[in-house]
């Protein structure tokens, strides 16, 4: 695998110089902060990435209030009590995007997140315990446990969280491909996804670079160059 310098230097190149890039990178995370975030928070987040899976994202930002106020604030114990017809009652909510199947989610997310809240004294101090090595890990756990929380979904869960985590995106696989890895097309297999993990380990290591920058500097080094401007307003998380 070539020196991830010679990566970083191409993705400034395409973007304008390393001031840019620097520009581009997003704050460092810090993934023992997550202690702090109350469960209500969390889950707030989970739906919110849920509802924006396959949908137009601004759309759902500029809907959240309506969000928050039918879903009581995302509050796991009271969700939890509520009873059958307060959900059926949402399919019909002109405050929310009315899809039954994810409004079920935010209900067995609000159970997942309760009990893992329970289990280790916060659902954000389980994250912020997960160790920082193993993403991959974590994001097939929350995948398992979680509802509607695999793929992609996941993983953008954790970086609206502030986790440290790198995004799986066609960009990003192809850097990778493009520097040598042996992995699919989608990088999906168990296989391909421990190789990803080893070498963002490798080059994080090296680097002393977030894993979440060394994610963006891939994704920018190659495939379609957008501009920093637009970059900076799909940023704007």
């Amino acid at each position: 695998m070539p020196d991830f310098a010679r990566i970083r230097a191409r993705a400034a190149e395409r973007k304008g110089g390393e001031a840019v890039l620097k520009s581009l990178l997003g704050p460092v995370p810090d993934n023992v902060a997550l202690a702090k975030i109350s469960d209500d928070r969390i889950l707030s987040t989970m739906a919110e990435r849920v509802f924006a899976a396959g949908f137009v994202w601004r759309v759902i930002e500029q809907k959240w209030p309506g969000f928050e106020e039918a879903f009581l604030g995302f509050e796991p114990k009271r969700l939890l009590f509520q009873p059958d017809d307060f959900w059926h009652e949402l399919a019909s909510d002109k405050r929310i995007v009315r899809n039954p199947q994810k409004i079920r989610s935010v209900h067995e997310n609000a159970a997942f997140v309760e009990r893992v809240s329970k289990e280790h004294d916060g659902f954000g101090r389980f994250l912020a315990d997960w160790p920082a090595d193993d993403q991959i890990g974590l994001t097939a756990y929350l995948g398992k446990h979680g509802s509607r929380l695999g793929g992609n979904t996941g993983q953008y869960l954790l970086r609206w969280l502030g986790w440290d985590t790198f995004i799986l995106s066609q960009d990003m696989i192809l850097a990778l491909r493009d520097a040598g890895l042996d992995i699919g097309d989608a990088a999906s297999s168990k296989k391909d996804l421990a190789k990803v993990q080893a070498q963002i380990n490798a080059w994080a290591q090296d680097t002393k670079l977030p894993r979440a920058h060394i994610s963006r500097i891939l994704s920018m080094s190659i495939g379609t160059n957008r501009p920093a401007d637009e970059l900076r307003a799909y940023m704007d998380e």
